[in-house]
């Protein structure tokens, strides 16, 4: 067996190594600093909308947010997530906990749900997984690989604080693999490729030297890319549900609808992620130059520092393009992922506007409300 199965315990002479589950110095700190009385550390393993399991030193144990947690929070990014670290009150004999505060975070991979924000016109920050230390970036080989999408991925990975490892999943079915390997690598440089086969074992063999005790490392990707079938295939277990696809058509419904956290016996932590079908990436200008490293390096070789790339005379980036160095694909979806981070900017700082002048018609209110009692 490969996996932990971590089972409700009310026996106080039952521990749980800590270390194991991710902690670690950076969380002692955090601990010290705050000397939570009464309350335990535990790390939140699953989120299904507002319950949430806990992995304590006492076992797992299932968890709801306090109602303060919950009134303070400024947004929907407060609240915990898989892979957070909590402080939480235990009720050991009914096998629940309260969770009181959200230790803060060495790491976080966020999102833009503006689109789900339309109307209100803001941005809002949607954490997915935190205190991750890798994450296995999953895409399938086949017909529908989109290296302008992987690209969009590391854009969103890269300011998350986890190192990236883009994995071509379905190696079985692609017969240049090793060619597409060599063209996605000389793309993205810096990066691990990895061409793995769940269904043969290709490859799988090259993901566990990334294992490590409490290292933690989350899967993410497209519907279909097969994370859950390969989460089986690293666990050598049938831990995830996976639903049947079709070779003909190589299409499958992602079978994973909630994040959760398993424990890898031999070290290690993996979280798995419900497929993305749309990317919206939520942190700034510092993840793209790290996602595009080579492009921002030539924009420093051209001849005007207020160079815009287009048709100026001594542009670097353009000169790259043209001699085929840069793909002018590449460029394009940087040009493009640069408007879309532009037009979120705009959006915070008018959620922000909006939410100071929400609260100082609160703070008037409330003083009239106070002059007229008094």
């Amino acid at each position: 067996m490969n996996f932990v199965v971590v089972q409700k315990c009310r026996d106080a002479n039952v521990v749980i190594d800590l270390n194991a589950l991710g902690w670690n110095s950076f969380f002692q700190s955090q601990w010290e600093k705050r000397n939570e009385e009464g309350l335990q550390a535990g790390r939140v393993s699953l989120q299904h909308k507002k319950r949430y399991k806990i992995l304590t030193e006492n076992g797992e144990f299932d968890a709801v947010i306090a109602g303060k947690l919950r009134h303070d929070s400024d947004s929907i990014a407060d609240f915990p997530v898989v892979g957070d670290w909590v402080a939480a009150k235990l009720q050991v004999e009914e096998d629940k906990a309260v969770i009181h505060a959200v230790l803060p975070r060495h790491s976080k991979l966020s999102r833009d749900t503006s689109s789900r924000l339309a109307r209100r016109k803001i941005a809002d920050e949607q954490v997915m997984v935190a205190n991750v230390d890798m994450i296995f970036l999953v895409a399938a080989l086949n017909e529908e690989l989109n290296l302008r999408r992987i690209e969009r991925y590391l854009a969103m990975i890269g300011d998350s604080g986890a190192v990236p490892v883009v994995i071509l999943n379905k190696a079985d079915l692609q017969q240049e693999k090793e060619q597409i390997r060599r063209a996605i690598a000389s793309a993205l440089p810096g990066v691990d490729i990895i061409l793995t086969s769940a269904l043969t074992g290709e490859g799988v063999e090259s993901l566990l030297v990334y294992f490590e005790k409490g290292r933690t490392i989350a899967l993410m990707g497209s519907s279909g890319s097969g994370k859950s079938t390969l989460i089986n295939a690293i666990l050598g277990q049938e831990k995830q549900k996976v639903v049947g696809i079709s070779r003909y058509k190589d299409r499958g419904r992602h079978t994973t609808t909630f994040r959760e956290m398993i424990l890898f016996e031999r070290g290690g932590i993996i979280i798995d992620n419900p497929g993305m079908r749309s990317i919206q990436i939520w942190d700034g200008e510092t993840n793209l130059v790290r996602s595009f490293e080579d492009i921002d390096i030539l924009s420093k070789e051209c001849r005007f520092s207020d160079c815009r790339h287009e048709n100026e005379p001594g542009c670097a980036v353009q000169d790259a393009i043209a001699n085929g160095t840069i793909a002018s694909e590449r460029y394009q979806n940087y040009l493009k992922l640069q408007k879309e981070l532009a037009f979120r900017a705009r959006r915070e700082n008018r959620g922000t506007r909006d939410s100071s002048k929400k609260k100082w018609k609160q703070a008037a209110k409330s003083t009239r409300q106070k002059r007229q009692e008094g």
